[in-house]
């Protein structure tokens, strides 16, 4: 699962996303870029919707990463 935070994300925003995920018992990896910020989420996400993250503060967009197989 992929986190697109919007440009205007805060650090707050960004604590406040990473704090959903850890008592979600998630993992991740945050990217930082000139433009944006994409936080990628390690651990088992098949449980979780992405419309359970769009509401969080400076959240732009979730996309799901298909399983393989």
């Amino acid at each position: 699962m992929l986190i697109v935070m919007r440009k205007t994300a805060t650090e707050d925003d960004l604590r406040q996303v990473k704090e959903a995920l850890s008592d979600l018992d998630l993992d991740f990896h945050q990217s930082t870029g000139s433009e944006r910020t994409i936080i990628g989420v390690i651990g088992d996400t098949s449980r979780i919707e992405p419309g359970q993250l769009r509401p969080l503060p400076g959240v732009l967009e979730v996309f799901k990463i298909p399983a393989e197989g």
